[in-house]
């Protein structure tokens, strides 16, 4: 009858060999994560393209992040890279403030000016308090009125659970993040700032005549990891902010709570191979693609081809994906006039272990309604032979 819900399914193997190239996709939650165990205390995983969380453990728990918070302060410098108001070539002043700061350090000298390019490194790769402090200084006037300044834009960036109090992870009850909010702002640096993403893979650097090496293990084995940050104290326990790219997939991953650097090491890389062994991304229907043709009630034409309005793209664990099923469900028939681009259907994609996932469909084309003699004749087909006669 008029206006019930049609359904139609496709299975993988009709899919297979349509798509390529996809850049836009539709994040996914997993929750095929019981087989994996970790002593980490809290843990993500998450798929780059998709935001598919592929496993987490206490992501939103409110944490000392160490270190892992100077990712903030390298935003702020960042960001101002892009804007043009800071070049790398800028000096900035060290204070006796800066220059005593204990933990680790850049060794910049007291009453000297260092550049931007340089205090970049000393930070991402020398985990520079030091060089932190520097930074919020020049930037924000005072370390206090930079933190301060890092928690509003923070906030901006969606790290709706990100509480700064300094420019370096330096113990405070008060300074905290989360896993989650870690991984959205490792997200954003490697998508807005690709021209300085490279210092994170950099291995070691040299200032004041002390060379030292990139605290991040994952640079160091060959699992194709290029950022981004480690912290430690003895609250946080240790911990990283880390990404591997392998091919076309990139995953984010933030460990904190371990025991030792090198169990920091072992858990963070083998949750990793876990992430890209057990999960990949599979394309489904690119942008404006016609995924199915639905029909239409007292139209001048009796289908209307449906697209999706972006890329669509999702992340599932590879024994599951040929279990997924794409469903196409939608009020039968839709009845005109339809105007195009407007939503008329739904995609419907579920697979074990996998939240459901609903996608729009839109109508490709304009269909008028017909005539008043056209009209009048499918209201008498309908009557005399139900909807398939339309």
């Amino acid at each position: 009858m008029l206006g019930s819900v049609l359904t139609s399914h496709f299975n993988l193997k009709q899919l297979t060999g349509l798509i390529s190239g996809v850049v836009l996709v539709m994040a996914t939650s997993l929750t095929a994560v019981s087989a994996l165990e970790t002593p980490a205390k809290q843990v993500l995983l998450v798929d780059y393209d998709t935001g598919a969380v592929l496993f987490e453990k206490n992501a939103d728990d409110l944490m000392p992040p160490a270190s892992m918070s100077k990712l903030m302060t390298v935003t702020m410098v960042l960001e101002r890279l892009k804007d043009g108001s800071l070049k790398m070539e800028d000096t900035f002043p060290v204070s006796e403030k800066a220059w005593r700061k204990g933990g680790s350090k850049m060794f910049v000298e007291v009453n000297k000016r260092v550049k931007v390019s340089d205090l970049l490194r000393g930070i991402i790769i020398q985990s520079g308090n030091d060089a932190c402090i520097v930074v919020a200084e020049a930037l924000g006037g005072s370390e206090e009125g930079f933190a301060q300044a890092m928690t509003e834009r923070g906030r901006e960036l969606g790290l709706e659970n990100s509480t700064f109090r300094n420019a370096t992870g330096w113990p405070d009850p008060d300074h905290r993040m989360t896993a989650r909010d870690l991984a959205k702002l490792a997200k954003y640096i490697i998508k807005n700032f690709p021209e300085y993403y490279g210092i994170f893979s950099e291995k070691s650097f040299t200032f004041s005549k002390i060379k030292q090496g990139n605290r991040n293990p994952l640079l160091y084995s060959k699992g194709g990891a290029d950022g981004l940050k480690t912290g430690h104290t003895e609250e946080s326990g240790y911990g990283l902010t880390g990404s591997a790219k392998r091919e076309d997939r990139r995953l984010i991953i933030v460990t904190n709570g371990l025991t030792s650097a090198k169990q920091r090491g072992r858990e963070s890389d083998r949750i990793l191979e876990w992430g890209f062994r057990e999960f990949d991304n599979y394309a489904l229907f690119k942008k404006g693609q016609e995924v199915a043709k639905a029909r239409v009630w007292l139209g001048a034409k009796d289908l209307v081809p449906l697209h999706v309005e972006a890329d669509l793209n999702v992340t599932m664990s590879r024994k599951n994906r040929r279990s997924m099923q794409v469903k196409l469900v939608y009020n039968e028939p839709i009845p005109a006039p339809i105007i195009k681009g407007s939503p008329v259907a739904r995609l419907v994609i579920t697979a074990p272990d996998m939240e459901k996932i609903e996608v729009p469909l839109l109508a490709s084309e304009n269909v008028e309604r017909p005539g008043v003699a056209k009209r009048v004749m499918a209201a008498i087909s309908y009557v005399l032979f139900g909807a398939s006669a339309n």
